[in-house]
């Protein structure tokens, strides 16, 4: 198993504009690292090109052969015709119902389960694709703002969650509140 994601030298431009320079940063395996930014620095592009959704201009990324992961995006990115649970069995198709339900419980979805989440709150959505991003199989998992929307005890509720299911993994998220990240225990990088 590889201790270490480094990211050197890694330069990426859209239209001519270029949006980060030379970015070298090391993300050590098991511990949660926080990204942040000023708006429109490349945050979101660089958890892009790190989950192979984008490619850099220049430089390399190691570490990340092999691995999985499992990600929270900035939209939810749910089927709006299907329910909370076929959403979630999308990526655990292995996982029983009623274990899914057990952990929506945990989250304050447990009313929700057979409902289609066209119907669900956004902050219901969100929550859904939080624990969707959880339960699946993963070795490192990317969240792009992924508490917006909460409010503050639903925050708390959904951020205790995700700091138990997340010991030991590696965890790459983006925030603009520093009060997430030190909650999360994470390493801050800037740039």
């Amino acid at each position: 198993m590889v201790d270490q994601i480094c990211v050197s030298k890694l330069t990426k431009s859209f239209d001519g504009k270029v949006v980060f320079r030379d970015m070298d940063m090391t993300i050590p395996t098991g511990e949660t690292v926080c990204i942040m930014a000023p708006s429109g620095a490349g945050k979101t592009t660089l958890l892009r090109i790190l989950m192979g959704l984008e490619q850099a201009d220049s430089g390399s990324i190691t570490g990340l052969e092999g691995m999985r992961f499992s990600a929270v995006f900035q939209e939810e990115r749910l089927c709006e015709n299907m329910t909370a649970i076929e959403n979630i069995r999308l990526v655990t198709p292995a996982l029983r119902i009623q274990g899914i339900t057990k952990e929506m419980g945990h989250l304050g979805l447990g009313t929700c389960c057979s409902q289609p989440v066209s119907e669900l709150s956004g902050g219901m959505r969100r929550r859904v694709s939080i624990l969707r991003a959880l339960l699946a199989e993963y070795e490192i998992l990317f969240l792009d703002e992924p508490f917006k929307g909460l409010d503050d005890v639903i925050k708390r509720q959904v951020m205790a969650y995700v700091l138990e299911k997340t010991k030991g993994k590696t965890v790459l998220f983006v925030t603009h509140d520093r009060k997430e990240a030190r909650d999360l225990g994470a390493k801050i990088f800037t740039f």
